[in-house]
């Protein structure tokens, strides 16, 4: 009896384990929990992909801009799309408004359509790569810097990027003007 016990809870420990590649594949297909994609690009790794991308400007890409808010923010893009050249370096700025009159501190989670798109759209400088702050009634543009790879399969025209900014509940911040660092609340545990 002992023997089938030890042998169940190995069993369980073992299924445990084994979620976790499965998790993260499922995350991966479905495009969500996309922090765990690594599309960011360090400062010096963009520069020097935006540097050696020849423009193909034979052809031209359609950029969607989609903004999603879930918390008490306004949240908006300053364009709803541009046409740009795959390997051209191109600026879209968004908007955050902070509609309370109390600090928040949020998260921006970005989100490709088509999903195989993701991993030709290089960001340079992006606000969704940290945990933004906003004193209350606070307005604030963050740009979003970006080439798109031209090895872009011809069959994709357009790409819708979309970004939902989340407020993150139970962190306290030091509200400045940049990112922000977040400490857990003091209250509650």
């Amino acid at each position: 009896m002992m023997g089938k016990l030890l042998m169940v809870a190995i069993l369980m420990f073992g299924f445990g384990f084994a979620l976790v590649p499965f998790y993260e594949k499922i995350c991966e297909i479905t495009g969500i929990n996309v922090l765990a994609r690594k599309d960011k690009l360090n400062y010096a790794e963009a520069r020097e992909f935006a540097r050696n991308t020849q423009v193909d400007t034979s052809r031209s890409i359609t950029i969607e801009f989609d903004a999603n808010v879930q918390g008490s923010m306004l949240f908006k893009p300053k364009v709803a799309y541009m046409k740009v050249h795959p390997g051209e370096l191109a600026t879209v700025t968004y908007e955050i408004i902070n509609v309370t009159s109390h600090d928040l501190v949020g998260q921006a989670i970005p989100s490709y359509a088509p999903r195989h798109s993701a991993s030709h759209f290089k960001k340079l400088e992006c606000f969704c790569f940290e945990q933004q702050a906003l004193k209350g009634s606070q307005k604030r543009e963050f740009p979003v810097v970006f080439v798109i790879d031209p090895k872009l399969p011809t069959d994709i025209g357009t790409i819708t990027l979309s970004y939902t900014f989340f407020e993150v509940a139970g962190l306290k911040s030091a509200i400045g003007p940049g990112p922000i660092v977040a400490q857990p609340s003091k209250t509650g545990g």
